[in-house]
């Protein structure tokens, strides 16, 4: 929620008391998870590109020239909360979201990676939570058809009432890439599954902290991971025709993100017509504008180009409706049946950026993180890892490893992270992350090429959590410049806590590597 602080320079930057509809806009837009208003001052010392990087962080993943025409886009993201909330669906919209992150640059997402954190793996309600995500990840990841290459799991006290769920997802194409950025204006459109009531207030839930017992449940998203490969299908034909302007994924507060996120980006106005919008059942227009429902795209095309937008969408028998315009000026404007419900400066929504106090720990390992040892082997079962038949090394290996479509290259990806090595010394532990995935790379002969991270931490209001933090940042900027392995995107998760207890600061680092020739390798 907008502290008193935030909503004084909201009513200042109006001139007026907000609307309804505005105050929910800023409420989910000024949210940790939407804003990063806590990390990004640390975040843009990362060391973030070099020759071989086409889009880094910014973008909806990082890409990467392999060469050849080849390109490369990953990332790696959380969703923690919804998995403990509701751990099949917080754990399959989790999948869900990071592949569309891939698909909406025009990618072909082609391996899936996770992983995962959990408490005692022998007590019940931690068993229940295990089982869900596990079938959540495994069952939409095996649905749309990409193999799971690696998944890992660490089990310690510290995440019983607050699981980690990180997945990857990388993607290839050896054609254009397509950004969030427009260049010009054009007609907005909505495509893919109908809007609901779940989800909403999901990115405004992932900015708190567990520990009273108001019921969450509304707030996690319902995937259908049937639709999710129809989506993937539809919008790649979209971009072949190449009357795509821009393109976003509907992931955190839903249609408000995505579309402001565009105008910010080039710099332009938007008009949404929420009488377009697909819905499931009446809602109010802030909970169209926040609804998190899953399989959404907003894609900006070109003028006139509704017919081929509108033809492509029905034959994939998803809803396609134009709902608003990239105009000029700054302003965002939305309306339903006349009535004007919004209607402010885009520059107003910019994010504030926050300088929190840090402090710094003494490294005394704190034996309440326990560890458990637990054979997991079943659950890893589930995942299948040769779906689309071009993997090479899979579940079962340190490295995953998939042929590209069109060459005999291969691209690597792996994850590493020491919790317990974190607490004990923030910057040994991010550290022997990074190196740990180095080493392994070494070994097989593969190149490394970029990394992408996912941070989660507890509550940044916490001195000697954001103290961590910081600390995390400089040794894995430092690590990435001096190895020239730059970091291209990556996600933060902060208020993992619960009832006053935080988690280890669990930095989990991905790395994307080239394999020259899968069939010599």
């Amino acid at each position: 929620m907008l502290t008193p602080n935030e909503l004084d320079i909201v009513k200042t930057r109006l001139g007026r008391e907000p609307s309804k509809t505005e105050l929910a806009i800023f409420d989910a837009m000024w949210s940790e998870h939407c804003s990063y208003k806590s990390s990004k001052i640390h975040l843009k010392h990362l060391y973030n590109y070099n020759q071989k990087v086409l889009h880094g962080p910014g973008e909806n993943a990082g890409v990467i020239d392999f060469g050849d025409g080849d390109k490369i886009a990953f990332k790696i993201e959380s969703h923690n909360h919804p998995s403990y909330i509701e751990p099949y669906q917080g754990a399959a919209t989790g999948a869900g979201g990071i592949i569309r992150d891939i698909f909406t640059m025009g990618f072909r997402p082609i391996a899936l990676t996770n992983e995962l954190f959990f408490g005692d793996p022998t007590d019940r309600q931690n068993k229940r939570i295990i089982e869900g995500v596990n079938d959540g990840l495994s069952d939409y990841g095996n649905c749309v058809g990409i193999p799971t290459l690696q998944s890992k799991t660490t089990f310690a006290e510290c995440y019983a009432h607050n699981p980690l769920v990180n997945a990857l997802c990388v993607g290839w194409t050896n054609g254009r890439v397509f950004t969030n950025t427009p260049n010009k204006l054009g007609d907005v459109y909505y495509v893919g599954a109908k809007t609901g009531r779940d989800g909403i207030g999901g990115a405004i839930m992932a900015s708190e902290t567990f520990g009273d017992d108001t019921d969450k449940r509304p707030t996690v998203q319902v995937g259908d991971p049937y639709m999710e490969k129809l989506l993937i299908e539809a919008s790649l034909e979209l971009f072949a025709t190449g009357k795509v302007i821009a393109a976003q994924d509907m992931g955190a507060a839903g249609i408000t993100s995505s579309s402001t996120e565009i105008a910010l980006r080039g710099g332009m106005g938007m008009i949404i017509d929420l009488d377009g919008v697909p819905l499931r059942q009446p809602m109010e227009p802030w909970e169209i504008l926040l609804s998190e429902s899953q399989e959404r795209m907003l894609f900006v095309v070109n003028k006139k180009a509704g017919k081929d937008v509108l033809g492509i969408f029905r034959k994939w028998d998803l809803d396609c409706q134009k709902i608003g315009e990239l105009v000029e000026g700054d302003s965002f404007v939305v309306r339903q049946h006349g009535n004007e419900y919004c209607n402010i400066p885009l520059s107003a929504l910019e994010p504030l950026e926050l300088n929190r106090e840090t402090a710094f720990r003494s490294t005394n390992y704190n034996k309440e993180h326990k560890e458990y040892e637990y054979d997991y082997i079943r659950p890893r079962r589930q995942y299948d890892t040769d779906v689309m038949g071009n993997t090479v090394m899979g579940i079962h290996n340190e490295v995953g490893v998939v042929k590209l479509p069109t060459s005999n290259k291969g691209v690597a990806i792996a994850t590493a992270s020491f919790p317990h090595l974190c607490y004990y010394n923030i910057e040994e532990g991010t550290l022997h992350s990074i190196t740990s995935l180095l080493e392994k790379y070494r070994r097989l002969g593969i190149t490394p090429m970029a990394m992408t991270n996912c941070l989660n931490f507890g509550n940044p209001e916490v001195h000697t959590v954001m103290g961590d933090f910081k600390k995390c940042i400089q040794t894995m900027s430092d690590a990435a410049k001096y190895w020239d392995i730059p970091v291209v995107s990556g996600n933060v998760s902060f208020y993992n806590e619960t009832s006053g207890k935080n988690i280890m600061p669990t930095p989990v680092i991905g790395m994307l590597g080239l394999v020259e020739d899968v069939y010599a390798f």
